[in-house]
C-alpha cells in the first residue's frame, strides 16, 4: 500500500503531470482484442463440437476450423474496420456541422457553451468568464460541444488498427481449440480444455488495464 502510494504520489509531481497531458490520448484496442478472440475460440470450438458430434473424420474438423478461423476472421475484421470508419464518420460530419454552425451563428453556439456549464453548476461573472474561455478558442470551442452536447469523443480511432486487432485475436486465440487436431490427433476433451483456456487467459490479460485480479476476470 505504502509503494502503491509513493508511486501515485510519484505520478503526480509538477514534471509528470506536464508529461502525461502533453501525451495525445489514444483510444484503447482492448475491445476489438476481447471481441475477436471470444469469438473465435466459441465458433472454432463449435466447428470441433459439430464435426464431434456428427461422428465426422478429424480431417473433416480440421478443414473446417481453418476455413472458420481465415473466412470469419476476415469477416470479422472486415465488419469492425467498416463499423469503426463509420463512427469515425459520424464524428467528422459532427465536427464538420458545429464548425459551420460557429461560423454562421457564433452567438447561438456560445449561448449553448453557457446553457452547458450553467448546468454543471457555474454562475454569474465565473459562467461568463468560462464561456469567453472556451469561445476563445475555435478548436477547444467545436471540442466542447462534441463532447457535452453530442456525447461524441475526440479521441482518433484507427478503423484498420481496429480490424486488424480482431482479426489477429480471433485466429490467433481462436486456434487453440483446434491445436489437438492438428498436432496432437484428434481429442474433443482437450479441445474443450484449451477453449477453456483460452476464455481464462483472455480475461486474465484484461485484468491488467481494468485492475480487476486476474483470476476473478478470468
Amino acid at each position: 500500500m505504502a509503494e502503491k502510494h509513493q508511486s501515485l504520489e510519484k505520478s503526480h509531481t509538477e514534471d509528470a503531470i506536464i508529461t502525461r497531458l502533453e501525451q495525445e490520448p489514444r483510444r484503447s484496442y482492448l475491445r476489438d482484442f476481447i471481441y475477436g478472440a471470444i469469438d473465435g475460440t466459441v465458433t472454432t470450438f463449435a466447428v470441433v463440437a459439430g464435426t464431434y458430434g456428427a461422428d465426422f473424420p478429424p480431417m473433416v474438423a480440421i478443414v473446417l476450423g481453418l476455413a472458420n478461423l481465415i473466412g470469419d476472421g476476415f469477416s470479422m475484421g472486415g465488419s469492425n474496420f467498416l463499423g469503426t470508419k463509420a463512427e469515425r464518420d459520424i464524428f467528422e460530419k459532427a465536427k464538420r456541422e458545429e464548425e459551420e454552425h460557429i461560423e454562421r451563428v457564433p452567438e447561438g453556439e456560445r449561448n449553448e457553451i453557457r446553457h452547458i456549464f450553467a448546468k454543471k453548476g457555474f454562475k454569474g461573472e465565473d459562467l461568463e468568464t468560462i464561456t469567453t474561455i472556451i469561445t476563445s478558442d475555435k478548436k477547444v470551442w467545436v471540442d466542447t460541444m462534441l463532447k457535452e452536447e453530442l456525447g461524441l469523443s475526440t479521441l482518433k480511432i484507427s478503423p484498420l488498427a481496429a480490424a486488424l486487432t480482431t482479426f489477429f485475436a480471433f485466429v490467433i486465440i481462436g486456434s487453440l481449440p483446434l491445436i489437438p487436431y492438428l498436432f496432437f490427433g484428434p481429442s474433443f476433451l482437450w479441445s474443450g480444455i484449451l477453449a477453456t483456456l483460452a476464455f481464462l487467459t483472455v480475461g486474465a490479460f484484461k485484468s491488467r488495464f481494468t485492475h480487476e485480479h486476474w483470476l476473478r476476470a478470468g
